[in-house]
């Protein structure tokens, strides 16, 4: 069943893979459209706002407190007092490396400049020479490496091999992303289509990477399919439903702004398709392993009582990701749930407000699939193994019955008895009749000699 699935997905990976990222539709100098250079603060000055024609705080309605002002003036005149501090800053790459211009932070500015600081700086060409360079944010590359290779080290001490296998899938993923489903995207493919095959992909790159080639990782890789599959039935029911547009955000609206062909809606559900594959990926893996596990442990148990004992550990399961999908959630969208928490309006009105509606159906649509996958995988698993007519008997197992054979003692015919535990299976020990024979009596309840 799996094998026409999987050249599905090869097909859909050929067809939709994207030829190259089209020419964005909107305006230039927005923001992330312009090329990024890396750069380094010189030095930085503590000067009057009005030396360097900054407009004091409160002349500032549009100015973000994480942005610094522009260099040389950029933003007006002044008319009020203030320190602000001017950074100079030069250019670390790139055809104008080495030259130099100066970035007017004011004073209520979250973010400050250091003498030495690593920036990032981005470039404009359409811009006045003096204006055509500005810090948009600090170079973060050093401690995002160490935390990635602290990450990595766990893992492989933890894990070991499955470690390592789950660091190759964990690249894998990151490359399907970058090179398939992001570009795919852009390039005005249909993003709900784009996240099924890509999310596929991924499914079935790292779970038989990490787990192997078998019929546990088989069912692990069905359940969560069809979990998906009921995600995707879902959100897409809820969203139109509730008339949710997707665009919520700044970033989505840059997006839409760059590239207007691209379904806002529809990304909004591949959102909620690829959030939900990584939790799947744990839950449906996790309850394929304890069905194994139980058969295991008893070799005589049938569906129903693998499916009952497997289904008290899910139910625990259940209960602790649940709350992990739904404080994650409520993680990313904590600054959003801070303004909300001081409105005027009553409850309804801001929980069925499309921000945090938007919210609550990503959360909820992606739970219920959650839940959804943990009876499905199971049942799954626990037929799987329970048809599986060639699994060895476990250690301890009773032996099956005693099998006639020719070969006797001096008394005439036999049995033969099955090998100790350790022997050659091939090899069987012949026991004389009348040991049989002596036993036959004494559970009728007469003692006799044997013949």
């Amino acid at each position: 069943m799996l094998i026409p699935f999987a050249v599905a997905v090869i097909a859909g990976l050929v067809l939709l893979w994207p030829g190259g990222v089209p020419e964005k539709g909107g305006p230039e100098g927005v923001g992330f459209d312009r090329p990024t250079l890396p750069a380094r603060v010189t030095a930085v000055q503590v000067v009057d706002c009005k030396d360097v024609n900054a407009q004091p705080p409160e002349q500032q309605p549009g100015q973000s407190g994480g942005q610094s002002a522009g260099a040389g003036g950029q933003d007006g005149a002044g008319k009020g007092g203030g320190t602000c501090k001017k950074a100079t800053v030069e250019v670390a790459a790139g055809k104008d490396k080495g030259s130099t211009f100066t970035e007017v932070v004011p004073p209520d500015a979250t973010r400050t400049f250091s003498t030495g600081q690593e920036v990032v700086v981005a470039y404009s060409a359409k811009a006045p020479k003096e204006l055509r360079y500005s810090v948009i944010d600090v170079d973060r590359k050093l401690p995002m490496v160490l935390l990635a290779g602290v990450f990595a080290l766990f893992v492989v001490l933890v894990g070991r091999l499955r470690g390592v296998r789950a660091l190759v899938g964990l690249a894998l993923s990151f490359a399907v992303l970058s090179l398939f489903i992001l570009p795919a995207i852009l390039q005005g493919s249909n993003p709900l289509v784009v996240a099924v095959v890509g999310g596929s992909a991924i499914m079935l790159a790292t779970l038989y990477l990490c787990h192997g080639l078998s019929a546990r990782t088989s069912v692990a890789v069905l359940g969560t399919l069809i979990s998906l599959l009921l995600i995707g039935v879902l959100g897409s029911l809820f969203i139109g439903w509730a008339h949710l547009t997707g665009n919520t955000d700044d970033q989505t609206g840059l997006v839409h702004g760059l590239f207007p062909g691209i379904g806002i809606q529809g990304l909004l559900l591949a959102g909620v398709l690829i959030g939900s594959l990584g939790v799947l990926d744990d839950v449906t893996v996790t309850q394929t392993s304890a069905v194994w596990e139980l058969k295991e442990a008893d070799p005589g148990a049938g569906w129903r009582k693998l499916y009952g004992a497997a289904m008290r550990i899910g139910r625990d399961h259940i209960a602790s990701v649940v709350n992990t999908l739904v404080l994650a959630y409520a993680g990313a969208a904590l600054p959003l749930m801070l303004l909300f928490s001081i409105a005027r309006s009553g409850v309804t009105t801001v929980a069925t407000s499309e921000v945090v509606a938007e919210e609550i159906v990503r959360t909820l649509v992606g739970s219920i699939g959650l839940v959804a996958s943990v009876p499905v995988t199971t049942m799954l698993a626990a037929l799987v193994v329970s048809s599986d007519r060639h699994r060895p008997a476990a250690a301890g197992s009773p032996a099956g019955p005693p099998v006639p054979s020719a070969a006797g003692g001096a008394g005439g015919a036999g049995v033969t008895a099955g090998p100790p535990a350790g022997a050659d299976p091939s090899v069987r020990t012949a026991v004389p009749v009348r040991a049989e024979t002596e036993v036959t009596t004494r559970r009728g309840g007469k003692r006799r000699k044997p013949k």
